[in-house]
């Protein structure tokens, strides 16, 4: 296996195991997942659905046609976080010296990566999408 092809299935597993890892806390109603979304003001139904989001986008990663499309919803997904963390929520959240803030920048950076080898996919489903007029 090349080098290129190992980091690239390494991101995505790292990708889909951080949001697949931290689904649990979600899902549960984990005292610190309750306090974030409370704190942001979506809490229960956008810790449940942004729960659901992540699961999709984890399953769309690993998947190999559809990797690009999982990476690009985990991104964005992962930007709102990080934005969320340095705006409203603080790096550390709950004395968790700032785990949460550096498994959504890890994830948003596997993310980018993945876009990055699949951009030929995306161009081409772009110009699927919108085709230039003749």
């Amino acid at each position: 296996m090349k080098v290129r092809s190992l980091i690239f299935w390494l991101a995505k597993i790292v990708a889909a195991l951080i949001m697949l890892q931290t689904l649990y806390f979600k899902f549960t109603a984990s005292k610190e997942s309750v306090y974030i979304f409370t704190k942001v003001g979506i809490e229960p139904f956008g810790r449940i659905g942004i729960g659901a989001l992540e699961l999709v986008a984890s399953i769309l990663i690993l998947i190999p046609a559809t990797a690009y499309l999982g990476a690009g919803l985990a991104l964005g997904l992962m930007v709102g976080a990080l934005g969320l963390h340095l705006t409203l929520l603080g790096i550390q959240v709950m004395n968790d010296g700032g785990q949460l803030f550096i498994y959504a920048l890890v994830v948003a950076i596997c993310s980018a990566y993945i876009l990055w080898v699949e951009k030929e996919k995306i161009f081409r489903l772009l110009h699927q999408l919108f085709p230039k007029k003749s």
